[in-house]
């Protein structure tokens, strides 16, 4: 029981200071180029980020299917 306390404690703090230091986190995490090649490629999959960045760079929008 105070192993699983502790494991869950653990966990919780982990999480707060992730989120309270996240854009150190981030930051930290792209600035490995292997890292940032692979958040980039993960990125470029999901469609709308895609159009977006692709439309804002050629100036180009998909046409939208109804």
């Amino acid at each position: 029981m105070l192993q699983r306390l502790i494991s869950l404690f653990s966990i919780i703090m982990t999480v707060y200071f992730v989120y309270k230091y996240r854009y150190r986190v981030m930051n930290l995490l792209l600035s490995k180029r292997l890292l940032r090649k692979l958040a980039v490629s993960f990125a470029m999959q999901i469609p709308f980020i895609r159009d977006k960045i692709v439309g804002s760079v050629l100036q180009f929008n998909r046409p939208q299917m109804s």
